[in-house]
């Protein structure tokens, strides 16, 4: 068994939930909650079934808790009083016997010891138990004196809470006018669903309703499933120097001494309350589960947002599509091959374009580095317009979510990261550069060569850019669309004059693809940084994985000692 908790206690502490939801506080108090009963009653019982069941006394405020505990041990070791000081540390009180089983932190190990001289024993993390030995209490069992349940103290209410979850057996104590109150209900319901092993006192109880009462409280206790509970009965009597009467507690004593006594039955409210336990572990990891895979979802669905806001397929397109061969890169495009009258004259008389390319190609060519500057200059507003774009619209997209406000707030997100024109351009210069050296490299044969020769290596690359935008679906405008369809037409006439018609097919898919793999490259490390705020999906997916793993062995391991 221990083997399977400390699984159970791995997966509980591996769970992670990083985005700041409005159930993430909810799930992560949760977590802590397990693991704080895990470390103070699971674990430390699992691994030591013999130890002196802790007996934790627990109630509202001014039920009579410390004046019982007082009873019991025949002496006022506990403060006693209807009103708490703002801080009250609990007290553990001890057979001497059982001291090396409670002066370790071997239960409740965030809790420092201190003994009854005042000597502190193993410091913990925060707050103190106060330890006192005594003969009064029996070999084999402690009391433990919590703080009020419903205490106006939040530290103190809380630690009275993880008191009772570490817990063998609990003595609730009430009263005959406050039995039905909700508060110690709430704990009640909690202990029957935690099958924990449980007593209760019911104090002060006037003679004139004793049958009354008790027999109310007790239907009460059958309806929550406690009917097994033993309910003791405290007749309301005057205390003298504090202390209620040896009679008024003797059949609570006595129950006490005989399970000191008897050994096979601490270790029967040991084994129930140690399942009940598990089996309440068990299911809280499910619910952990449940959590982490709900901020899986989450987190992919921000994931994709991102994705989609930064997804390059119509940029790319807009790059294909002709757009680009618009006012600028038409003029110099026009400028380098001539006239706009060659360029309409061609595209009219598209039979005869061979004959004309050839004859032009023989000429001496225009300059191509205005064309190759202002197809860079194009291509570049492009890519920023689209990285400004994409940043705004992922900003946005994410802020309208609590959790990805949280991660993008004061943030210099909303627009293309510093550098960016920088990078885009860089690449848009080394696509240029490779152009031109798929032109050289395919023009190393003589007749291909000596095609070129005369318009050049540079003007070749220049027309295959053109190629590259070859397409005219772009928002040209007015009579900028018959032009730049007829600069399309001229660029490929040009090209498969030089180089043949399958060889310009293929290096203008060639000029596409390097293009399209240098944008995605760009557009990826700009939505690397959305994505790098994200927690990775695939190790929320292996947490819950883990919960739900560690949760069926360890409710597996219960079952199987139950039905031995």
């Amino acid at each position: 068994m221990e083997t399977e908790l400390r699984e159970v206690r791995d997966a509980v502490a591996g769970a992670r939930l990083p985005l700041q939801t409005p159930h993430a506080a909810v799930a992560s108090a949760h977590r802590d909650h397990l693991l704080a009963q895990l470390d103070d009653y699971v674990l430390p019982r699992a691994a030591a079934l013999d130890a002196p069941l802790l007996v934790v006394v627990g109630g509202s405020t001014g039920a009579g808790k410390s004046t019982l505990v007082n009873a019991l041990v025949g002496e006022p070791v506990a403060t006693t009083g209807a009103l708490r000081p703002t801080t009250r540390d609990p007290l553990l009180i001890h057979h001497p016997s059982d001291a090396g089983w409670f002066v370790p932190a071997r239960i409740l190990p965030h809790l420092a010891r201190q003994r009854g001289d005042g000597t502190p024993q193993d410091r913990g993390t925060g707050g103190v138990v106060r330890l006192v030995e005594t003969s009064a209490v029996g070999p084999g069992i402690a009391l433990l004196d919590a703080p009020d349940i419903d205490s106006v103290v939040d530290a103190n209410r809380e630690l009275a809470g993880q008191l009772l979850a570490a817990a063998d057996l609990w003595i609730f104590v009430t009263t005959a006018h406050r039995y039905a109150d909700a508060v110690p209900w709430e704990l009640l319901r909690e202990a029957a669903r935690r099958d924990v092993a449980i007593a209760v006192v019911l104090d002060r109880v006037p003679l004139t309703v004793r049958d009354e009462v008790s027999d109310d409280l007790a239907a009460m206790l059958e309806a929550e499933g406690l009917g097994q509970a033993p309910l003791f009965l405290v007749a309301e009597s005057e205390l003298a120097g504090g202390m209620l009467p040896e009679s008024a507690l003797s059949g609570l004593a006595l129950w006490l001494e005989r399970l000191s006594a008897d050994t096979a039955a601490r270790a029967q409210v040991a084994r129930q309350t140690l399942h009940g336990a598990v089996r309440d572990v068990a299911r809280g990891a499910l619910d952990l589960a449940d959590a982490v895979e709900s901020q899986q979802r989450l987190s992919e669905g921000l994931r994709a947002r991102v994705k989609a806001a930064y997804d390059t397929s119509d940029l790319l397109s807009t790059l294909a599509d002709g757009a680009l061969l618009r006012s600028e890169v038409l003029s110099r495009w026009q400028d380098f091959v001539g006239t706009g009258e060659f360029i309409r004259s061609v595209e009219s008389t598209v039979g005869r374009a061979r004959d004309r390319i050839t004859a032009f190609v023989t000429g001496k060519p225009q300059p191509a580095r205005q064309v190759e500057d202002a197809i860079g200059n194009g291509v570049l507003a492009v890519l920023v317009d689209q990285a400004n774009t994409a940043a705004e619209r992922t900003y946005r997209g994410l802020s309208q979510e609590p959790a990805g406000r949280e991660l993008v707030v004061g943030t210099d997100l909303d627009a293309a990261s510093p550098g960016f024109a920088e990078r885009a351009g860089e690449e848009i210069r080394g696509w240029q550069h490779y152009l031109l050296e798929l032109v050289r490299t395919e023009g190393q044969d003589k007749r291909t060569s000596a095609r070129m020769l005369a318009f050049g290596v540079n003007g070749a690359a220049v027309v295959l850019m053109i190629v590259a935008f070859a397409t005219t679906g772009g928002a040209l405008l007015g009579s900028e669309v018959a032009i730049a369809g007829g600069a399309a037409v001229v660029a490929q006439k040009l090209l498969e004059a030089i180089f043949g018609d399958q060889a310009v097919r293929r290096l203008a898919e060639q000029a596409r693809a390097d293009l399209d793999d240098r944008v995605h490259t760009l557009f990826a490390e700009e939505r690397d940084r959305y994505e790098a705020l994200l927690p990775e999906a695939g190790a929320m997916a292996g947490s819950s994985a883990a919960l739900r793993k560690a949760a069926a062995a360890a409710q597996g391991v219960i079952d199987a000692a139950e039905r031995s």
